[in-house]
């Protein structure tokens, strides 16, 4: 006989906050319209003990329906190891809830105990609102799953500093390439190409680009480099063969090709555009390079190259 199949993560949710509202609505009525009939022999300290058992109960049935719901989430995505982060978290903000209201049923003015000062306030805002930024991101982003531990991608972001080479060359966009080794509550872990664990704050991978290049697929690549007026232009039409050959594994793909992009009073720039599987930049740098130094004559030298 097979086995049934599971409710849905959000069919689970519904139906337990269903029983949480059905739960609360019976103790309102109950602390309200009966009060006289079913609560007549307790005192009003004893009633306010009472209601604030009730609060508690409500709180419990909730904290349980949302972390029951994440679990299953997180179970069907295979990301259990972020449950316990997850628990805690939802926990708590039910918690601070409850607190809450248990601070409005004793008459306690809330505000007035965690805002004390309006200094104070404004202090514990600034101070909470980078780590609240990341934590909700990092919520997102396990809800979200744009990406899985062993995903090789590149975050580029306007919130590190961009690249400003002292010769003119093409714009280069500050990315941080690697494989995710894990999303945490507060941090994306990344591995870098270079070497070393980069921690990036989830708010920054929440607004950054994130490229994800997949297996085999070609990256555009482009390498720039300045002559001198004695190097001919044909010279480097010459090179692209030699381009081509460097790179057997891309043989089937659209060949190199030249761009002459600027002319300086001395010297003239050009590009070499080549389509790769090869996503180390430095790789087919290098590979473009040599090949055209074979082709310049000894008394030509590069002016510059990137």
């Amino acid at each position: 006989m097979a086995a049934p199949a599971q409710d849905h993560p959000l069919r689970t949710l519904f139906r337990n906050l269903v029983l949480v509202v059905f739960l609360a609505v019976a103790l309102y009525v109950l602390f309200t319209a009966f009060n006289r009939q079913f609560l007549h022999p307790f005192s009003s300290e004893e009633v306010l003990l009472l209601e604030a058992g009730a609060i508690l109960l409500v709180a419990f049935a909730a904290a349980r329906a949302f972390t029951s719901a994440a679990d299953e989430v997180l179970r069907r995505r295979g990301q259990l190891r972020h449950g316990a982060t997850i628990r805690i978290f939802l926990n708590l903000l039910i918690a601070v809830a409850a607190i809450l209201a248990l601070f409005d049923l004793s008459g306690v003015s809330a505000q007035s105990i965690f805002l004390g000062s309006a200094f104070a306030g404004i202090v514990l805002g600034l101070a909470a609102q980078t780590v609240l930024s990341n934590v909700f991101a990092g919520l997102l982003l396990v809800v979200a799953n744009p990406f899985v531990p062993g995903d090789r991608v590149s975050f580029i972001s306007g919130s590190y500093g961009a690249f400003a080479p002292s010769y003119p060359h093409e714009m280069m966009y500050p990315s941080y390439s690697g494989t995710i080794e894990d999303v945490e509550l507060l941090y994306t872990i990344l591995r870098l190409d270079a070497g070393g664990l980069a921690k990036v704050p989830n708010s920054v991978v929440l607004s950054a680009l994130v490229l994800q290049p997949k297996l085999g697929a070609a990256k555009l690549h482009r390498v720039r480099m300045t002559f001198p007026f004695t190097v001919d232009v044909k010279v480097l039409e010459a090179a692209l063969a030699d381009v081509a050959t460097a790179f057997p594994e891309d043989a089937a793909r659209t060949p190199p090709r030249l761009e002459v992009t600027d002319i300086g009073t001395m010297s003239w720039d050009a590009v070499i555009v080549i389509w790769s599987t090869i996503l180390d930049d430095g790789l087919v740098r290098d590979r473009v390079m040599r090949c055209v130094l074979l082709r310049l004559p000894a008394t030509a030298p590069v002016l510059g190259a990137r």
